[in-house]
């Protein structure tokens, strides 16, 4: 059963070695492959009883050459997009679970100084790669944890990841969320792995403390500051031998979480890790101890410039290139508008040459046509096309003259409109303050006096009606005849 399992798990890295040796596969096709295939070959291993068989799969997977080629891939740095990201965030993880157990035998030292120090380039360099990517912090810390791992299980890669170029850029990096990832993928370590802090050398302790005491100094987020005193306690609580002779290479360490990080949440942290600092303080006199600040002074003022240098230049590059950018969109986009100008320029030389040529050719013809004509023939056509060109002159100039006048006089008439709407506008204003003011002393109508008042006589009445119909019979209407004004005045008086 156990030869027929292990038979199974081969024949599944033949096959994945013989797809993989595909040329026609571009690299995103091999990821997604070796993806499918690793976890195939690692999940049939897992679960069987067989508790050896898992070990002896990953060491044929190194053995077959697999894990290099994904190294290969992991070392490349194309401009993925955003899911090919992910897929090669999957890579590293199964990668470092290959790596995680694995038993190559008679390559062990191979396996230990050459292929490993390659795998911990890919992982870092995979993780620089994706610090700077917007959505990206998710695969940055599966990356990060896939690292911690394989230091959980490798603890001689620890000096080669402080020493990487790679490493180095990520501590660099201004987000705070990377710096926090960092000191938890260390912390996490430690705690895995119960071994990893003994089987450390004093170096790599010495660069892990720096680590940790260099966010002390430089970062001021709560966060990055518990997660740093948080490891360098788990560090002295696994160290309590080896840890005192380090500490003499941070002094005043425990004045910089007195002043900088008392009150920030995690204060019983605090105490503890300066209850520790001072136990093993040792007893100097005044002068070594300014002395000793003065140094540390100038340390931290060196490390602050010398960061501030570094941000300067590279910022200094990105604005050279900005400025450089807009210098030459600016310079390209005159030159367009000079070259649009001068084929302006010519195009109108063209145009008034070609009519020259024109004209020259007309008179020439002109010209040759008049010696072909009998003498007595010539003055009479030159006296024709005298006569021709002053109607066409008198034309144009009675043309020209008449939309003059035109424009003239419709400009006039738009001056007499706004005067008279001006005008008119002046008149109603007059007219409406007139009646405004005479509003309040008009006496409200009502009956007429002279309708069914006492006192009004007939003679009155008699008198009064001959008055309209006389001036009825003055001021005649030219609209409506004289009975339609009396049946109308007889209507009224009813």
């Amino acid at each position: 059963m156990e030869q027929q399992e292990e038979e199974e798990g081969e024949a599944l890295i033949s096959e994945l070695k013989r797809q993989m040796d595909n040329e026609d596969l571009d690299p995103e096709q091999k990821i997604m492959l070796l993806n499918n295939g690793l976890n195939k070959v690692l999940n049939s291993a897992a679960f069987q009883k067989n508790s050896g068989l898992l070990t002896r799969m990953k060491a044929q997977l190194y053995h077959s050459g697999i894990l290099r080629l994904g190294v290969r891939l992991l070392s490349q740095h194309p401009i993925r997009p955003q899911g090919n990201w992910s897929a090669t965030a999957t890579l590293a993880h199964l990668i470092s679970s290959c790596c995680v157990g694995a038993e190559p035998g008679r390559h062990s030292e191979t396996f230990l100084t050459l292929f490993l120090p390659s795998v911990m380039d890919g992982l870092l360099s995979l993780a620089n790669q994706l610090k700077s990517q917007v959505e990206g912090l998710s695969l940055f810390r599966k990356v990060m944890d896939s690292v911690g791992w394989l230091l959980s299980a490798h603890t001689h890669l620890t000096v080669q990841v402080f020493s990487s170029t790679q490493y180095e850029q990520i501590q660099l990096c201004d987000d705070i969320t990377v710096s926090l990832l960092c000191i938890q993928m260390w912390i996490q370590t430690c705690t895995v792995s119960s071994k990893f802090l003994s089987d450390l050398s004093d170096d790599a302790i010495l660069l892990l403390l720096e680590e940790a005491v260099c966010q002390l100094a430089h970062s001021s987020d709560a966060a990055v500051g518990g997660a740093s005193i948080s490891l360098i306690l788990l560090m002295a609580r696994g160290l309590e031998l080896r840890l005192p002779s380090l500490k003499l290479n941070f002094k005043g360490l425990d004045r910089l979480l007195e002043k900088d990080w008392r009150g920030r949440g995690f204060d019983q942290d605090v105490d503890q890790l300066v209850a520790i600092i001072q136990s093993e303080k040792p007893v100097t006199n005044q002068l070594e101890e300014s002395t000793e600040r003065v140094r540390a002074a100038s340390v931290i003022q060196a490390t602050w410039r010398s960061y501030q240098t570094r941000r300067r230049v590279k910022n200094l590059n990105r604005a050279v290139s900005t400025l450089q950018r807009r210098y030459r969109s600016r310079r390209r986009h005159e030159q367009e508008q000079q070259e649009a100008q001068r084929q302006k320029e010519e195009l109108k030389y063209q145009v008034c040459v070609r009519r020259q040529q024109a004209r020259r050719s007309f008179h020439q013809r002109q010209l040759r046509l008049l010696q072909l004509l009998p003498p007595e023939q010539v003055q009479p056509y030159l006296e024709e096309c005298k006569r021709r060109a002053a109607i066409v002159i008198q034309s144009f100039w009675r043309g020209f003259r008449e939309r003059r006048r035109y424009k003239n006089t419709l400009r006039h008439a738009l001056r007499q409109k706004d005067i008279q709407e001006q005008a008119a506008r002046t008149l109603q204003r007059a007219v409406r303050r007139f009646l405004e003011k005479r509003a309040p002393a008009k006496v409200p109508f009502l009956v007429p006096l002279w309708i069914g008042q006492e006192g009004l006589t007939d003679s009155r009445r008699a008198e009064l009606q001959q008055q309209v119909d006389n001036y009825i019979s003055v001021h005649r209407s030219s609209r409506v005849s004289p009975e339609e004004c009396v049946s109308l005045h007889q209507e009224v008086q009813l």
